[in-house]
């Protein structure tokens, strides 16, 4: 996040991705564990890499699979627009759901409370109907996260239709899906198609936050589609969080790069710079909010990554 928030709004969000992918590598290179990423940056974004397969840490410890999106929202840090953030979490080797060639899927979030009465096959304004009783609110209260693309016209439609209130955003499904079951946010429900990696790595953290994840691969193309027939995988089955990534000794962490409705950005000066982070632990359903202030003078003096 430090590194990539020194190119918040200067238009080169493969630049900013590229900052961010090189501090977190070299950040796994001092980590003693054994990792592999699972879910990575990968051929959909044309990103430049921290890929699925690549191995991160020092290569003893304990093996872990890994997922990463060092800047979720590429086009938000690039243009200065809100809630980009920077995120991975971990789970022991073999737990995480492996994407391999879908890139979408259809996801539907809620918090704690509404976690029981959710049905992706569910009508619409069945399910915030449902959602609502089960917050205690009328339907008209609900806040929605929806991404604002041109597949989710109808799931618009018949989101208003039921009175209940829109977020729309450009980018950034994992923060979305975080809103959804963070109890400081105003969200109460994510819906809509996004990426499959992003929903693995929002599962990481929808796992220990307590709330459900449903979710099904949706091929936005017949290419995609033949891709993942080919692979052998089930385009009608239902995912959970639990599928998605199995067990429950899962960490997960996202720090702030533009700031927003979710975490603030990164907050420099010139004696350093402030972040926020949200780091949670499944074993503990435990959820922490870090605010750090980082001094450029010690900082810098044991640092392999130069942030200034």
């Amino acid at each position: 996040a430090l590194s990539s928030a020194r190119w918040l709004g200067r238009g080169n969000k493969e630049a900013g991705d590229g900052a961010a992918v090189d501090a977190m590598r070299n950040s796994f290179s001092t980590l003693h564990v054994d990792g592999i990423v699972v879910i990575g940056e990968g051929e959909k974004d044309h990103a430049p890499m921290l890929y699925n397969g690549e191995k991160v840490g020092m290569g003893d410890g304990p093996q872990l699979d890994v997922a990463v999106d060092p800047v979720e929202g590429t086009s938000l840090l690039a243009y200065g627009r809100p809630n980009a953030i920077s995120t991975v979490a971990v789970a022991p080797r073999g737990s995480m759901f492996n994407p391999g060639p879908s890139y979408y899927m259809q996801k539907l979030v809620v918090a704690r409370e509404a976690r029981d009465v959710i049905d992706l096959d569910a009508p619409v304004d069945v399910n915030l109907h449902n959602v609502a009783r089960a917050l205690g609110k009328n339907v008209q209260d609900l806040v929605v996260f929806v991404l604002d693309k041109p597949r989710h016209k109808k799931l618009i439609e018949d989101i208003r239709s039921t009175g209940a209130r829109i977020q729309l955003h450009t980018d950034g499904d994992v923060a979305g899906a975080l809103m959804a079951v963070d109890p400081r946010s105003e969200v109460d429900v994510m819906m809509g198609t996004g990426g499959t990696p992003e929903g693995v790595l929002a599962a990481c953290a929808i796992k220990g936050a307590g709330g459900a994840m449903l979710t099904r691969l949706d091929p936005q193309s017949e290419a995609e589609k033949a891709a993942i027939q080919e692979a052998g995988i089930d385009l009608a089955q239902i995912l959970d969080a639990d599928t998605l990534v199995q067990g429950d000794d899962v960490f997960f962490a996202a720090t702030g790069i533009s700031g927003g409705t979710f975490l603030r950005g990164v907050q420099f000066s010139g004696q350093g710079a402030v972040t926020h982070s949200m780091i949670i632990r499944s074993k503990t359903g435990t959820m922490r909010y870090i605010e750090s202030h980082h001094n450029w003078n010690k900082l810098m003096q044991i640092s392999s990554i130069k942030y200034d």
